[in-house]
């Protein structure tokens, strides 16, 4: 097969010839829309299980005397889907490879149904904790799998909106938690209920799984073309496909012709490949550290630091806070097709430095206060008490659009088709590794240092992340995977390097 050399990026090896290519519309197409949909209740499971267990471990230490008095067991319920989330992660980037995108969805599907039935079912802690494991791997394989199998089957103009209404699903999930465990507060079997009603949206999905393709992409690469063209015809128009049936080939030979495995190792031998797996790890990295799973699990205590002490109280404002996380990841879909994912990142972060400085001064004030208390009335610590929530509601609104969605969006797109599974798992599971040590050590930083410095620490940090995502992070925005490959070798090899790369791929 000839590549045509006058339709690839040529001396700088960024951009294909669309002109006169009619692009996809966000709602034009609904078969891509309902792919979309039934992957991303992966992506509420994963905020659900994650954010149920709050308020379910109010009502588990009631049943289980042996959980109340025992906070190393507390942790580990919580934490457990966790650890399960970062094997899933780990194990699921070589089962999306070798087995598919559908196939690993129904795995994950089953680890969900598993998982809750056998936490609803609990007759101690240590089941409980089996059963968080089984929901945590669940965790892990989605969180790989769904960014991955939405991107693969979305035309690349509207790719990085798709992939964010996963992250839409994922805090949906967590804001639907929250009011199921207000609903079901005053129900028998309070706790049962709130961790067992997940087993319903993954035998839904599982059931929609089976009547949905294989990824597109999956298929071609492993010799099964006629299947993949079947799919792509539902996405595109005949003009459009010819030219995405054109890119599949023109990847598929390469890798041919390269005779590449996709081994773990050769993530790491490839300069290409380390600049894209850092590029993303680092992402994926920097999304936690910034602090925004710290508000999310504990944003009932946060709110309870800066001075309201109801429970009550304490409990709506995090709702509002997670219906604002919601509702920020609808406007990144909206932006980062339009934005830019490096630009919205950008943006993003500056915005989330400035609203924790806010948050850390309104505590730094607040502690100055309680230490000179005739020198303030009670009226100036509510003041920086509603200060302190202003701060944490605006970092809610500059961090969901961004730093969000990016992360994942970013991902499931600037890996080579053969490494996307494995690297794609294994940037999951940088995330769920920081995950885990920020949502391990929040408290007791809090309690070595103060509140106050605490946000400050994390301001530094995101700062640290802005820094890396200007020298890093590549703008990918409308471009095809094979577009992002070439990128890749021009920054790893220069524009002689890529030229090259495209005549090798020419027989």
């Amino acid at each position: 097969m000839t590549i045509d050399l006058s339709t690839m990026p040529g001396s700088s090896a960024r951009l294909l010839d669309t002109a006169g290519r009619k692009d996809m519309n966000f709602f034009r197409n609904r078969y891509v829309l309902g792919l979309t949909g039934v992957a991303g209740i992966g992506g509420f499971l994963f905020g659900y299980d994650t954010g149920v267990i709050s308020g379910a471990l109010l009502y588990i230490r009631d049943d289980f005397p042996a959980v109340k008095d025992n906070l190393f067991l507390q942790e580990t319920i919580v934490s457990m889907a966790l650890l399960g989330a970062m094997l899933g992660a780990a194990g699921g980037g070589w089962i999306n490879d070798a087995y598919g995108r559908k196939k690993s969805t129904l795995l994950a599907d089953m680890m969900f149904a598993i998982g809750s039935l056998v936490m609803c079912a609990a007759g101690g802690p240590y089941v409980l904790i089996l059963g968080r494991l089984f929901v945590g791997l669940g965790i892990g394989i989605a969180s790989v799998t769904a960014p991955v199998y939405i991107a693969e089957a979305a035309p690349s103009e509207i790719r990085g909106g798709l992939v964010s209404t996963n992250v839409l699903m994922i805090t949906g999930g967590q804001f639907f938690s929250y009011l199921v465990n207000l609903g079901f507060t005053e129900v028998p079997g309070t706790w049962r209920w709130m961790l067992g009603v997940a087993a319903v949206p993954a035998v839904v999905q599982f059931v929609l799984m089976l009547f949905l393709p294989e990824s597109p992409r999956w298929l071609y690469r492993k010799d099964e073309k006629a299947k993949a063209i079947a799919v792509l015809e539902q996405i595109y128009d005949s003009d459009r496909l010819d030219e995405e049936v054109e890119l599949l080939a023109s990847s598929s030979m390469h890798e041919f012709q390269s005779n590449c495995t996709g081994s773990y190792l050769d993530i790491f031998r490839s300069k290409e490949l380390r600049l894209a797996f850092c590029a993303g790890a680092g992402l994926q990295a920097f999304q936690q550290f910034t602090g925004i799973n710290t508000v999310m699990y504990y944003s009932p205590t946060i709110v309870q630091m800066a001075g309201f002490t109801s429970n009550r109280s304490a409990l709506l404002l995090s709702l509002i806070i997670a219906a604002m996380n919601a509702s920020g990841t609808i406007v990144g879909i909206y932006l980062i097709d339009r934005c830019g994912r490096r630009r919205l990142a950008l943006t993003s972060l500056a915005g989330v430095v400035l609203s924790l400085v806010i948050l850390a001064l309104a505590f730094i004030l607040q502690s100055s206060s309680s230490l000179c208390g005739s020198l303030f009335s009670g009226s100036c610590q509510g003041a920086l008490g509603w200060f302190a929530v202003g701060g944490l509601a605006l970092y809610i609104a500059f961090f969901s659009p961004g730093m969000g969605p990016v992360p994942w969006a970013v991902n499931s797109e600037i890996y080579p088709e053969e490494y996307r599974g494995m690297c794609g798992g294994m940037s999951a599971t940088v995330n769920w590794v920081s995950n885990l040590i920020v949502a391990q050590t929040f408290l007791s930083i809090v309690g070595w240092v103060g509140t106050g410095p605490t946000f400050l620490i994390i301001a530094g940090i995101a700062v640290m992340a802005f820094i890396f995502v200007a020298l890093y992070v590549p703008e990918t925005k409308g471009m095809s995977f094979e577009q992002v490959d070439l990128l890749w070798k021009e920054r790893a090899w220069g524009k002689q390097g890529s030229h090259e790369s495209l005549l090798g791929a020419a027989p």
